[in-house]
């Protein structure tokens, strides 16, 4: 774990696509920087009241968001976790708190390559039917998950601090 992460920095110029696959690469990567350097038992301590907010928990929801809105919904590839999640809406959380924070942080860094292919592999423009007749553009799956990294990200840099005192944006 350093001080300093090694991220991409966004394009500050360039079309829609750069910038907006450069700044969740660049989210992604602080993920995986909040997450790196901690034991598993550090990565599964519960600091607030929802025993399953870990940063062990989180990094797993990140990887199966991955998958979901790229992979499932965009790439019609089956969905892996429907039957887990359908006995228990929080099963990522739950598995997490078994699996070595070490394996997470590389499912993640996988299945974030595994969704890069699928975005480059289309236009932003291109449009799926989303529970059979929502129409969904590529452009609306990136900046949902821009949003929905970002968010769980500020969760992992309150939790990374309670943990070991490491801050930093």
């Amino acid at each position: 774990m350093t001080d300093v992460p090694e991220r991409p920095d966004p394009p500050m110029a360039g079309d829609e696509r750069a910038q907006l696959a450069g700044f969740l690469d660049f989210l992604r990567a602080s993920v995986v920087w909040k997450c790196s350097g901690l034991t598993d038992e550090q990565a599964r301590r519960v600091h607030v009241p929802s025993e399953l907010t870990t940063i062990a928990g989180l990094l797993c929801h990140l990887t199966l968001v991955e998958n979901y809105w790229f992979r499932v919904v965009l790439d019609g590839q089956p969905d892996e976790w429907a039957d887990r999640l359908e006995i228990d809406r929080d099963a990522e959380f739950r598995v997490a708190l078994e699996v070595p924070i070490g394996q997470l942080i590389a499912e993640y860094e996988a299945e974030a390559e595994k969704c890069r292919a699928v975005v480059a592999a289309r236009e932003f423009d291109d449009t799926v039917l989303f529970k059979g007749d929502k129409p969904l553009t590529v452009r609306w799956v990136v900046a949902h998950m821009i949003e929905e990294t970002a968010r769980h990200l500020g969760h992992l840099d309150l939790l990374r601090e309670l943990t070991d005192g490491l801050t930093g944006e």
